[in-house]
């Protein structure tokens, strides 16, 4: 036997002798729930045949009797709680047969030569990770096909899943990875069905997403004072079981991943390291996407519907400017693995749009206020439409502080001027007219700069909150109106891309804003997308990355000097009135 071969029946059985420790404390837990009505059945009829006779055996009889129903009572909620509780699910994009024959013959042919079971269905997740997913539970059978944007509807009627596991894929692989490098890399996933398929194993896992799901049901909030004390008691029990069987579950689960590892060494195994370097490279440009790209396009109530057709363009920029990553972009001729799809343009819409909803928090559905924009648009529709409304938000708080306008002439401009903001900002408190907001002492982000500066990022702060919860409080439950079963997402985002902004990072964003209107109101500069920086500025075709740290002057030391020295090379007037969002 070969040293591979070793090494899979080790991991098997070890992960074998884990699943029967696990099913071993389901065992006993049965037995301790049995024990006082067996106990009481003897005693019943002992008495009943005059075996047990006396008045002490009688007494027995009337203690242990109802003590022996309410614990089968109890026992039996338990039971008819880790039942009736519905596992969790990961929130992905189901991929029927039909909409990608090409994808599941690969993967059944990976299967074949694994010598394991092929995944029952395949899915799609916004993000960089594969694996096997259990949804044997009668509650993840597939939904109505409506209910799945356009991929679904190629999908086969609802019926129970199988016994087989579902294989996810990370959308960001399909596109940025060649057909090759798939294959190779989920070599090792799909080998994973075959310990799946052991029925200690697929029995243990049953009982622990049993156990893991009543548990997040004991502990649901929303319950009134009688269930919470009910479900209090079966909720100590299942957590109990669930602390003692979480050892064995771990180092089953190891047991099952080691298998898979050395049944996948014999298919691809040299392509695998390859592919490995591109999961890294393909995260980082998700990462940076999502943050960069995607996340000031959901803050303005509109979700980029090519998310991953976005990494491939923020990924080949990347190879571009990081000669680390140089000899990446030249696999670009190869066949790409998204064309294992028949309607990759479907696809990519679909996922970009669960995206959105799982680190952002947007609607299920499209709508005035939630509507898909294209790369084309991208810096008209988002850029613009953002830099105009952060520049209106900066002088609305302008004007409740009563800042005047700025003039280098003897008349005052018509309209709001980036002169007044860095008039306003470069003056010392004694001299304005504008009464300062008091700034929490804990603010430590606006610790170090101006006063100007740390009183106006206050009210950014506080107007972006007011502006936040009118927009809940005028949709609420827009972010939970999703029927589908398969998605566990009742509280949205999932997966929180970046913590709150702080006052100093909204200060930073709306004076880069108003730069960047006078920019295009007064030189036709125009907005731009950076695939991997986000909205940027385009002066005479030419990215400005030399104005951040100028407006961070402005901001930290109250120096509009270099900020205007720029201004004045690039032709920018800050007296001219601009057009706001």
């Amino acid at each position: 036997m070969t040293a591979s071969g070793v090494g899979r029946d080790t991991g098997t059985r070890s992960a074998r002798s884990r699943a029967l420790a696990v099913l071993r404390i389901r065992s006993r837990a049965l037995a301790v729930a049995l024990l006082p009505a067996a106990a009481a059945v003897i005693l019943l009829v002992g008495g009943s045949t005059g075996h047990l006779p006396g008045p002490g055996w009688d007494l027995a009889r009337r203690i242990l009797t109802p003590v022996a129903v309410l614990v089968l009572l109890l026992a039996a909620g338990v039971a008819l709680v880790v039942a009736r509780a519905r596992p969790a699910v990961s929130p992905t994009v189901p991929i029927a047969e039909e909409a990608a024959p090409d994808l599941y013959r690969m993967v059944r042919d990976l299967a074949d030569r694994l010598g394991v079971p092929a995944p029952s269905a395949i899915a799609l997740t916004p993000d960089c990770d594969s694996w096997l997913e259990d949804r044997t539970h009668p509650a993840h059978g597939p939904p109505p096909p409506e209910e799945h944007h356009d991929v679904a509807r190629a999908g086969r009627p609802a019926r129970r899943a199988p016994a087989a596991p579902v294989l996810v894929i990370g959308s960001p692989f399909l596109w940025w990875m060649r057909v090759a490098e798939l294959r190779a890399l989920l070599a090792p996933v799909v080998a994973g069905t075959g310990p799946s398929a052991h029925p200690d194993i697929a029995a243990a896992r049953r009982f622990v997403r049993g156990l893991d799901a009543a548990a997040a049901v004991t502990s649901a909030p929303d319950r009134g004072p009688a269930h919470r004390a009910v479900l209090g008691g079966v909720g100590w029990i299942v957590r109990l079981m669930l602390h003692g069987s979480r050892v064995h579950a771990a180092e089953m689960e190891r047991g099952v991943a080691a298998a898979a590892a050395d049944r996948a060494k014999a298919v691809d195994y040299g392509l695998r390291i390859v592919a490995q370097e591109q999961v890294g490279l393909a995260y980082a440009g998700w990462d940076r996407l999502l943050t960069r790209v995607a996340l000031p396009a959901w803050r303005m109530g509109r979700w980029p519907s090519r998310l991953n057709a976005g990494v491939v363009a923020a990924l080949t920029e990347l190879s571009r400017r990081d000669r680390l990553a140089e000899g990446f972009a030249s696999r670009l001729g190869e066949r790409p693995a998204c064309d294992l799809l028949e309607e990759p343009g479907a696809v990519d819409e679909a996922t970009s749009l669960l995206a959105a909803r799982l680190f952002h928090g947007g609607p299920a559905r499209t709508g005035p206020d939630w509507s898909p924009v294209h790369w084309g648009d991208y810096p008209e529709e988002v850029v613009d439409r953002k830099w105009r409304t952060d520049a209106a938000r900066l002088h609305r708080i302008l004007d409740a502080l009563g800042v005047p306008p700025s003039a280098d002439g003897p008349q005052a401009p018509d309209g709001p001027t980036l002169a007044r903001v860095l008039a306003h900002l470069a003056a010392p408190p004694d001299v304005t007219r504008a009464p300062l907001p008091s700034v929490p002492d804990d603010e430590d982000d606006l610790a170090g700069g101006t006063a100007h500066g740390a009183a106006l990022a206050a009210r950014l702060t506080a107007e972006l909150a007011r502006e936040e919860a009118a927009a809940a409080s005028a949709s609420p439950g827009t972010a939970m109106s999703d029927p589908d079963p398969v998605r566990d997402d009742g509280a949205l985002p999932l997966f929180p891309l970046q913590p709150p902004r702080t006052g100093r990072e909204l200060l930073t964003d709306h004076i880069t804003a108003m730069v960047c209107c006078a920019a295009m109101d007064t030189v036709g500069a125009a907005p731009g997308l950076d695939w991997l920086d986000g909205p940027t500025l385009l002066v005479g075709g030419a990215r400005a990355t030399d104005l951040p740290p100028r407006v961070l002057s402005l901001i930290e030391e109250g120096d509009s000097a270099a900020l205007e020295g720029w201004l004045t090379r690039q032709g920018i007037r800050a007296e001219k009135p601009v057009r706001l969002g």
